[in-house]
C-alpha cells in the first residue's frame, strides 16, 4: 500500500500542474475582457464586442512564428500550387523541393 502513494501522488502532481497554464484562447479571453471593462460596455453592446474581439485574428506579435521546415514546405508548397500540379507530380516536386 505504502509503495502505491508515491505514484499516485506523483500523478496527481502531474495533472494539477496542467490546470495552470493558461491557453491561448483564455488568455484572448483576458485580454478581451479588459478592453471591455475598459471602454466601459455593458449589454448588447459588450456582448457584439466580445464577439468582433475574440472572432480577431491574432495580432503579429502573438503569431507563431514557423520553424525553418515550416517555411521551406509553406513555400514549396504556393510554388506547387502555382505550377498547377496535382498527384503524382506534385508528390514528385514536393519531395525534391523539400530536399533542396
Amino acid at each position: 500500500m505504502k509503495m502505491l502513494r508515491i505514484p499516485l501522488l506523483m500523478m496527481g502532481l502531474l495533472l494539477c500542474s496542467q490546470g495552470f497554464a493558461a491557453t491561448a484562447q483564455q488568455n484572448k479571453m483576458t485580454t478581451c475582457n479588459a478592453d471591455a471593462t475598459t471602454k466601459a460596455l455593458k449589454g448588447d453592446e459588450r456582448k457584439a464586442f466580445m464577439s468582433t474581439c475574440l472572432k480577431a485574428a491574432p495580432a503579429a506579435n502573438d503569431a507563431k512564428t514557423l520553424t525553418p521546415q515550416q517555411q521551406k514546405m509553406k513555400d514549396c508548397n504556393a510554388d506547387a500550387k502555382t505550377k498547377a500540379l496535382t498527384g503524382d507530380a506534385r508528390k514528385t516536386f514536393m519531395s525534391t523541393c523539400l530536399k533542396k
